[in-house]
């Protein structure tokens, strides 16, 4: 009987989606199944509680898809997003069901467990899609992460033997997220939760010059609270929804040009690599490219995924070999 080909398998329960991953020990991502968790109609995101209770729904189902994605496989490691952020005090508790379910599927078959952060999965997803993830790896580069929870730019310092990095906070926003932003001025519109992607189709109709409201943005901290003030003033003058979403999204992309402008001006000129959920925007892509040195992730590494999870995993595995 022929040897399995090792893998590794990776879980990553976010406020937003339930997700596990597969990869191979070279890198390869094998299978990436999400699941998303469910807003009622009219809401504009999830409490805790909510999440966990949709993980746990989730998860089942998921790990049956699992079970079908790695029976040709052998696993040997397994990865896990634990919190939010690789810093003190960084918790959600949706957190805890994909630690859980990781140890839960590690003790059923002997293997190590590797923790590891949200947010640095999906750093690592979004430089292994980027199609530059050894040049980004090699020196340092500028990180955005812009999501629903997390509007950051981050100074990231990759370990000398690339096995993962070290991160530093150089911007964020002030309050709101332009993830949330965007849903909550979607929601305004009619459109269901999470709003990004039928936004940005409404945007795309747009045809007429959108307004150039000053943004506002200092020593890399911005204020995207603005966005939505001024949505309602144009909705509730009659502007059209299209004219609306257009609006949106470039204001919050002149606002991550600034941000990015800001930060290379003190710290040197570098890479720069747009990961999160909002990234998966293709008219802010086109946009931000004209600035610095911009790479972006496959949308499908862009929104919640747990295949950084286990990317970072291979790496320490393949580190830990080797010593």
């Amino acid at each position: 009987m022929p040897e399995k080909k090792k893998c590794i398998v990776a879980f990553d329960t976010s406020n937003y989606t339930t997700s596990i991953a597969v990869c191979d020990l070279d890198g390869r991502v094998l299978a990436n199944l999400k699941a998303p968790l469910p807003v009622k109609e009219g809401e504009r995101g999830l409490r805790q509680s909510d999440a966990v209770f949709a993980h746990t729904k989730n998860l089942p189902s998921l790990c049956d898809k699992l079970a079908e994605a790695i029976e040709e496989l052998e696993p040997v490691a397994v990865g896990v997003s634990s919190t939010p952020r690789c810093a003190d005090g960084s918790y959600m508790p949706c957190f805890l069901c994909g630690v859980a379910a990781a140890h839960s599927f590690a003790s059923q078959n002997k293997l190590k467990v590797y923790e590891t952060s949200h947010q640095n999965g999906h750093i690592m997803a979004a430089a292994h899609s980027s199609g530059a993830a050894e040049k980004l790896m090699s020196s340092n580069f500028l990180a955005f992460h812009v999501s629903g929870g997390t509007t950051e730019a981050l100074m990231v310092r990759p370990h000398a033997n690339a096995v993962g990095f070290d991160v530093q906070l150089v911007g964020k926003t002030a309050d709101i997220n332009a993830g949330q932003a965007i849903d909550r001025v979607g929601v305004m519109l009619g459109i269901p939760f999470p709003c990004g992607k039928e936004l940005e189709i409404l945007a795309s109709q747009y045809k007429g010059s959108v307004e150039k409201r000053q943004v506002c943005v200092r020593d890399g901290i911005c204020s995207l609270s603005g966005v939505e003030n001024i949505a309602q003033k144009m909705c509730t003058q009659g502007a059209e929804k299209a004219e609306i979403a257009a609006f949106v999204f470039d204001f919050i992309c002149r606002t991550l040009v600034k941000m990015t402008q800001q930060i290379l001006e003190k710290y040197g000129d570098m890479p720069v690599l747009y990961a999160g959920g909002v990234m998966s925007n293709m008219l802010m892509r086109e946009e931000l490219s004209k600035h610095s040195e911009a790479y972006f992730s496959m949308p499908e590494f862009s929104s919640d995924n747990a295949a950084g999870v286990a990317l970072i995993t291979q790496r320490k595995l393949a580190a830990e070999e080797i010593i």
